[in-house]
């Protein structure tokens, strides 16, 4: 198999970080980054979740609302029993 070379600049805390991390697995970060590429390429993409955690809108109203009701000093008087009974009505 040829190799190559691929140089890149990373945080310098961040690649402490990362050997320490791969170091306690056994290997190095370069092999680590072989893994990674290698996992990308049999399954075609990142191997894991690349997203933006942005809560929806209707997120976003139901974290607004969980905030009121627990500000409620009504609401926050209300024990488990009678909290599940108002969930009955």
């Amino acid at each position: 198999m040829a190799t190559s070379s691929y140089t890149h600049r990373i945080d310098s805390e961040l690649r402490s970080q990362s050997e320490a991390i791969y170091s306690a697995l056994g290997m190095s970060l370069g092999t680590a980054i072989n893994v990674f590429l290698k996992k990308s390429v049999a399954v075609g993409g990142f191997p894991f979740d690349v997203r933006l955690d942005i809560p929806t809108k209707e997120t976003l109203s139901a974290m607004l609302e969980a905030e009121k009701i627990a500000k409620d000093p009504e609401v926050a008087a209300l024990d488990v029993d009678d909290a599940l009974e108002e969930l009955k009505r």
